[in-house]
């Protein structure tokens, strides 16, 4: 958790004819100055070690600019607010995810039928939330900011082109919101923590999900 954060990628893509994905860097990020970049590198390194010692709702802006011995203002500057800065330290392990599902080994990487490609992309994602908690239910409080963000934009390019490639008629980009509604971070919480629900059964219930959508519109299109 102390390595350096790499910044976001996101998929260039217009969502009404979506084009082939590509890790592109964003255009909204300014280049930092060196001495910038160290201290953004700094800050996310003690809210990382904050967050394992003590779990990030535990963890205020103000703790991290004491353990950096900074103020309170430059962090804030150079986050916005707390919310950005959970993305930033979000970014690394959305990284990860993105790199698996673009290029690792099938059936979640390139290699197998789309709707297999589908069912692993959704239990890569619920497992993979479900290891970094916190994190991402913190980052999910404000939930105007869910479907704007870089990594919503970028699964939903992704699982769009799933659905292209399965050649599926209908609305992939209704679809693709659809189904990642069922991968929300609250909802699967919800049903890990609360319902007591285990891992194996919300995958399946993807899975059949899955099935019911690509199913149905083959039957329509056969």
């Amino acid at each position: 958790m102390t390595e350096p954060f790499s910044p976001f990628f996101v998929p260039q893509d217009d969502l009404g004819g979506l084009t082939d994905l590509a890790l592109l860097p964003t255009g909204e990020t300014p280049q930092l100055r060196a001495d910038a970049a160290r201290n953004r590198t700094r800050l996310l390194e003690v809210a990382a070690r904050l967050a394992a010692e003590r779990g990030i709702a535990n963890v205020t802006m103000e703790d991290i600019a004491c353990g950096a011995g900074v103020g309170k203002g430059t962090v804030f500057r150079r986050f916005g607010d707390r919310t950005g800065l959970l993305v930033e330290l979000l970014s690394h392990h959305e990284q990860q995810l993105q790199a698996a599902f673009l290029s690792g080994p099938p059936p979640l990487g390139p290699g197998a039928p789309p709707t297999e490609r589908l069912h692993a992309f959704g239990s890569a994602v619920i497992r993979h939330e479900h290891a970094h908690r916190d994190f991402y239910l913190a980052a999910h409080m404000e939930p105007g900011r869910r479907r704007t963000s870089p990594a919503y934009r970028f699964r939903l390019a992704h699982v769009c082109m799933l659905l292209r490639e399965a050649r599926l008629d209908g609305d992939n980009e209704l679809v693709g919101h659809l189904l990642l509604g069922y991968l929300e971070t609250v909802l699967v919480d919800h049903l890990l923590t609360d319902r007591a629900m285990s891992l194996e059964r919300v995958e399946a219930g993807w899975r059949d999900l899955v099935d019911r959508y690509t199913g149905r519109w083959s039957r329509c299109t056969g």
